[in-house]
């Protein structure tokens, strides 16, 4: 949850132009990433929690590259979005984590 507070944290310094496309895509990504984790796991089989770990994933590598689009754009700098990429690799991280070892049991 910390890398959705960060996420908007950073989000109210982008153009009030982006407040209904960037800026709600990047919140949409930032949210879907535990919500797909918690409904993964509330599922009835492994195979459909490590789905929505892989949503989780893919959401999380779409948040990530808004971001960096962000940057491209000057709508923030490197060292404004550090945090929450830092955040979002180490979430990465133990996605990955996550689905291997689930799908080595």
């Amino acid at each position: 949850m910390t890398l959705v507070f960060e996420v908007y944290r950073l989000i109210k310094n982008l153009p009030k132009e982006e407040l209904y496309a960037l800026s709600s895509q990047i919140r949409r990504s930032a949210v879907s990433v535990p919500s797909n984790i918690a409904e993964g796991q509330q599922r009835n089989s492994k195979k459909e929690f490590i789905n929505f770990l892989s949503i989780a994933k893919g959401s999380n590598a779409e948040l990530q590259t808004q971001l960096m689009i962000c940057v491209g754009l000057n709508y923030l700098s490197e060292e404004e979005i550090d945090t929450a990429m830092q955040l979002s690799n180490e979430v990465g991280k133990m996605l990955n984590g996550l689905i291997g070892k689930l799908s080595s049991l």
